[in-house]
């Protein structure tokens, strides 16, 4: 009796013992599919990240805003550029502009002092009047009045005339570059030895100036009515 009370308690004990020591069998579809959407899941991170870095990369920085100090100072440096571009220009307009004021007043004044040396002559110094007359001639009028020069001297001299001009008027004609012509208006008074006073006359002339290198000389001489 006591034998067969002991024996449904040791298979009891036997059963629990079994039981804890089996270990159940592992449920493996499960396990393999949360692998493969762990690693779907990694793969689309990856991706991710990947994407966000080229955009970083590629992607420039913005640019700052340009400050108004920056600003101003470019706008003012242009603005000197240009009033010192105008200030030049103008400056040079007016060199121009003077000189050639400067060289008008200088043919008009030769045009002036030629004829006052073609009607101013002294029979006591034709030779100097003469040479003062070709020293601010030129060209055809030069060849001209160096040809006749001395027959004129000796009827000056065997008058024994005395002639003075004095100029009237006087005013540029026209100019261009490097020449101008000169209306002048001379009254002239004259007299012989033997001869009676004579009453002034008054000539017309059209003188031709040309500049030559620092100084103008007379190129021509025409009477006109």
């Amino acid at each position: 009796m006591a034998d067969d009370a002991v024996a449904p308690e040791d298979e009891l004990i036997e059963s629990s013992i079994d039981e804890a020591t089996e270990s159940p069998e592992p449920d493996t579809d499960s396990d393999a599919a949360e692998d493969f959407e762990a690693a779907e899941a990694a793969e689309v991170d990856d991706a991710e990240a990947a994407e966000a870095a080229e955009v970083e990369v590629t992607t420039p920085a913005p640019r700052e805003p340009m400050s108004r100090v920056k600003l101003a100072t470019i706008i003012g440096l242009v603005m000197v550029l240009a009033l010192g571009g105008l200030v030049g220009w103008v400056g040079w307009r007016a060199y121009q502009s003077h000189q050639a004021a400067a060289q008008r007043a200088l043919f008009l004044q030769v045009g002036k002092q030629a004829a006052l040396n073609l009607t101013t002559i002294d029979f006591e110094h034709a030779d100097d009047d003469v040479k003062r007359i070709l020293d601010s001639a030129t060209d055809a009028f030069y060849d001209d009045f160096s040809r006749r020069s001395q027959p004129f001297v000796d009827v000056v001299k065997q008058a024994k005339s005395k002639s003075t001009g004095e100029i009237a008027a006087a005013g540029l004609e026209s100019d261009d570059k490097d020449s101008a012509q000169v209306l002048v208006a001379v009254t002239v008074k004259t007299s012989n030895a033997g001869a009676p006073e004579q009453a002034p006359r008054a000539w017309r002339m059209r003188i031709s100036v040309k500049q030559i290198g620092d100084e103008a000389k007379v190129s021509n001489v025409e009477f006109v009515p």
